[in-house]
């Protein structure tokens, strides 16, 4: 599938274009950069505009075949002189601005983290250097970069949580989108527990779904940045918290899902994992099901199909897995944490939990 640029890359670019702009006075139809890897992209400028004492570029993102919510979206530096100590950054239009500790940036800048602030310094220092305009670092200058149409995206994704308020992250490590990698999500989760922690909060909350966190939350009632928006990734979650422990964590997710990390898998989506219905099976003969229920269970197509099976005893069901999923949570976590997992059915219901 085909790669994209991220963020921080399509910032970087435009900065570059506007900065250069801003010194000759002449836009560029392209702009190519370096990216930390070795890459040398070739970006075609769109808005182009040159004022009273600064210069605006705009390129639009393309992030390849990944779903990303920012493809499409026209990302815009406008570079100005600045105050000496080399480059500084301004949230536009459509960029968050950070309101909560726990994030690598402090509360009050914009929400452009160090990967894309340090592409964008080597995008203006290498124009400063082509032109002869470098001293001994990069050019005094104010970078603002603004997303139009952010606001709206930013609802799409895990920011307001975050206490990243009013736009978009501008993100990238690579400058490089892979599609389908999950890279952000996971980082969204990472961040989550970042400013958790940051918090003080002692207990946080891991949903596989909107479904599961509401019924949840609707028992523990925690604070919304508490909440981490787990989704598939357990093994993101899990490894994370590892090495970054809070002392309380409850997972809780529907019971296909956490049959599969009962299971053992770290990735839960449909297309990376599988329910082993012979294991089901297993716990099935353990509760004391008739052979013909057994055979049943180990020929079904869903996990659904498997709770239909288990009638009464679906319950008692539901309390295998959640028992096995977190030892496999805390065998992952290897202490310091304390781990319950609740199973819901698909209208919100706890059937099964294991604290």
């Amino acid at each position: 599938m085909r790669k994209g640029w991220t963020t921080g890359a399509c910032a970087a670019a435009a900065a570059a274009a506007a900065y250069r702009a801003l010194q000759t006075g002449c836009f560029q139809d392209a702009v190519s950069i370096c990216l930390p890897r070795g890459e040398t992209p070739t970006f075609e400028v769109k808005t182009r505009e040159l004022g009273d004492g600064f210069a605006r570029v705009g390129i639009i993102k393309d992030a390849g075949d990944d779903p990303d919510v920012t493809h499409g979206l026209e990302i815009i530096a406008e570079v100005r002189p600045g105050p000496p100590g080399g480059v500084s950054f301004a949230a536009g239009e459509g960029v968050g601005t950070v309101t909560l500790m726990g994030l690598p940036l402090s509360p009050g800048e914009p929400a452009i983290n160090p990967g894309p602030r340090a592409q964008i310094t080597t995008a203006l220092l290498t124009v400063a250097k082509d032109l002869n305009a470098a001293a001994d670092g990069p050019p005094d200058v104010t970078v603002t970069i603004s997303i139009p149409g952010g606001l709206e995206a930013a609802k799409k994704t895990m920011n307001a949580r975050l206490g990243i308020i009013g736009g978009l992250s501008v993100l990238g490590t690579t400058g490089i989108v892979v599609p389908f990698s999950c890279s952000s999500w996971i980082h969204s989760i990472h961040r989550g527990v970042d400013v958790a922690r940051a918090q003080g909060f002692q207990h946080v909350l891991a949903a596989t779904g909107r479904t599961s966190e509401l019924a949840a939350n609707g028992e523990l009632s925690l604070p919304d940045e508490a909440l981490i928006d787990m989704g598939d990734f357990a093994g993101g979650l899990l490894k994370y918290v590892r090495n970054h422990p809070v002392e309380r964590l409850t997972i809780a997710g529907g019971f296909a899902k956490l049959a599969k990390l009962a299971q053992g898998s770290m990735d839960l989506h449909s297309a990376r994992s599988s329910v082993d219905f012979e294991k089901l099976a297993d716990l099935m003969a353990h509760l004391g099901a008739d052979e013909n229920t057994v055979q049943a269970t180990r020929d079904a197509n869903t996990a659904m199909q498997v709770l239909e099976l288990a009638a009464d005893t679906a319950p008692a069901l539901a309390n295998l897995v959640a028992r096995q999923a977190r030892e496999v949570a805390l065998a992952t976590l290897a202490g310091g944490t304390n781990v319950s997992i609740w199973v819901y059915d698909r209208n919100g219901k706890r059937m099964g939990d294991a604290s």
